[in-house]
């Protein structure tokens, strides 16, 4: 049975699995640049699926959102930051354009 402590802050399995798999994932992506397997639309897409697939490992396995208990502060929290952070890039981007078609 698990500590508490081992619950909240994770194991070294978990970590090195973490580790293991986003190295996997940033050498295959590198791999499919390196080696133009596949045309750059496709290329692109492939690097962009390989990325979310790095960033849910992350999330999960580095910063444990997703087994926590009842609560669920952090996840919680991490929604309520992505939240803020689209609104700034998509309001900068709609401020930038709108700065540029009122100078033109």
């Amino acid at each position: 049975m698990k500590t508490q402590q081992e619950r909240e802050n994770g194991t070294l399995k978990t970590y090195s699995l973490g580790l293991i798999l986003c190295v996997a994932l940033t050498l295959g992506a590198f791999y499919l640049v390196s080696e133009k397997l596949f045309s750059p639309t496709i290329l692109i897409g492939v690097i962009l699926f390989l990325a979310l697939i790095q960033a849910a490992v992350q999330l999960v396995l580095f910063l444990h959102l997703g087994f926590e208990g009842k609560p669920h502060w952090n996840l919680t929290v991490f929604l309520f930051m992505l939240l803020v952070l689209v609104i700034f890039v998509f309001g900068s981007i709609w401020i930038m354009y709108s700065l540029n078609y009122r100078m033109m």
